[in-house]
């Protein structure tokens, strides 16, 4: 088995562990709800990762964590300390293991967890376009996915007690404890990740998805977009939750439904005909 092959099997199987240990996330508490918040992160991290060595190379994947982690721990050490860019908030001592800087080290990570399946999903819903419109038009998309994601995200977290926002009255409906500066900075720094990654990511960044190469990553985008919602409005006990699981439903939507409808097309494409040439059709 060549080592390429290895590599993506064995993302394949982080990333089921990680959705196990999602699904054992409703059913746990106290030390072992900490263990297994830990554990999500990691492993959608690591299977994130490992995926992208696997199908677009060292440089991408060495990028992809630079600027996930790497600007995701700088923004969050900046927010603790001067509220920008997402507002003023700071992290609960303990239960997410090592803390650097006030920020858990464990918390940049999720940005790679979340980051890399939106960008694959970005990448196919902007399949159709030429290389360079479709890497200028993903930026924007990027971003977008990252909010709806965060809509679930922070919510289930200050639910849980990860983290404490110092205003109760600045958020949307159902959320106003969550400011809406928070899911501006979120825009804001899920544009630089795009950007690095777009930039410095090299053939790995302009590579095309691929809907057999990359189900992965997709099916970890509609894990976390429609079992989250159901999650939030069923499983999770804090009623703030029956919120976000609108939220984040419509949020990660914006990205989710036009993938689904690119999908359709390619399932549903008319096959060539005899007469066809391979140049008209890629044309």
């Amino acid at each position: 088995m060549a080592p390429v092959t290895r590599l993506a099997m064995a993302a394949s199987i982080v990333g089921g562990a990680a959705i196990a240990a999602q699904i054992l996330y409703p059913l746990v508490s106290g030390r072992a709800l900490d263990a297994v918040t830990v554990a999500v992160v990691v492993l959608l991290a690591s299977a994130s990762i490992v995926h992208a060595l696997a199908t677009r190379g060292l440089r991408f994947a060495v990028v992809l964590v630079v600027a996930t982690a790497g600007v995701g721990y700088a923004s969050e050490v900046l927010g603790t300390i001067t509220g920008i860019p997402y507002g003023a908030y700071h992290y609960v001592p303990d239960g997410l293991g090592p803390v650097v800087a006030d920020v858990p080290v464990v918390v940049p990570f999720a940005w790679t967890a979340g980051f890399y399946p939106v960008w694959i999903v970005a990448t196919i819903v902007c399949s159709r376009l030429r290389p360079r419109m479709r890497a200028v038009a993903r930026v924007p998309l990027v971003a977008v996915g990252m909010v709806g994601w965060d809509l679930y995200l922070d919510p289930q977290m200050v639910a849980d007690g990860r983290w404490v926002w110092h205003r109760a009255d600045a958020g949307l409906p159902g959320l106003e404890h969550i400011p809406l500066t928070n899911y501006a900075g979120w825009f804001a720094v899920a544009i630089l990740m795009a950007i690095v990654v777009t930039v410095g990511g090299g053939d790995g960044a302009r590579r095309g998805a691929d809907l057999a190469r990359d189900a992965l990553p997709v099916v970890l985008f509609a894990w976390t977009w429609l079992g989250s919602a159901l999650a939030h409005a069923v499983f999770l006990d804090a009623p703030e939750l029956r919120w976000s699981a609108m939220y984040g439903f419509v949020g990660m939507g914006l990205l989710g439904v036009p993938a689904v409808v690119v999908f359709a097309a390619r399932t549903h494409r008319t096959p060539p005909t005899a007469g066809q040439s391979g140049s008209r059709l890629a044309r």
